[in-house]
């Protein structure tokens, strides 16, 4: 059991490590990680946690991988994988809000930063479009995405009024029957 949360902690710890840019900079790392070198969950599983942990007060990735955790031992996994997704965080904030304040005037300094931006960004698009492949599996799942994505863009609400509108028109359809994929609205 302590190897299995040891290996919980390392591997949430990895994605903590290398997670730069927030929540959706995560998911490559989350996908490479928990999906293909663990093979502990499959990517819609990984999805559906995400969107949960969205849902939470929080961090978007501890509460991610705390739901991993938790899935794989209970309790002590969850605790195990959300410690180890903070801690990389805690060490590499202390050590750069020492020297940021020193440094944060130069110039080498700010491109640095401006590169790791453009790099985020990168990587959030690969992720949107493995998400994508994944999430509009049918035209129900695309009217959904349209609508979420243009509410959002003309109406300033939370994003979990999205992510629950979105679930209980996935409920209803499923309830309904309308689906186009021959699959009840889920895979």
């Amino acid at each position: 059991m302590l190897k299995e949360l040891a290996e919980i902690y390392i591997s949430s710890a990895k994605v903590g490590a290398l997670t730069f840019g927030g929540g959706y900079a995560m998911l490559p790392i989350l996908q490479r990680e928990i999906v293909e070198n663990k093979k502990w969950n499959k990517e819609e599983e990984i999805l559906d946690f995400y969107a949960l942990a969205q849902c939470l007060p929080g961090i978007i990735m501890a509460n991610t991988l705390a739901f991993i955790g938790h899935q794989r031992k209970g309790k002590l996994g969850g605790l195990a994988a959300a410690i180890g997704a903070i801690t990389p965080s805690l060490i590499i904030i202390i050590i750069i809000a020492s020297l940021l304040t020193r440094f944060a005037h130069v110039a080498l300094v700010q491109n640095a930063f401006a590169g790791v931006r453009v790099c985020v960004t990168v990587l959030i698009f690969n992720s949107i479009l493995k998400l994508w492949k994944n999430s509009i599996i049918d035209k129900i799942t695309l009217v959904i995405f349209m609508v979420v994505a243009f509410g959002s863009l003309l109406f300033d609400v939370s994003p979990v009024l999205f992510v629950i509108l979105a679930g209980i028109t996935g409920i209803i359809v499923t309830l309904m029957g309308v689906t186009d994929s021959g699959k009840g609205g889920s895979k």
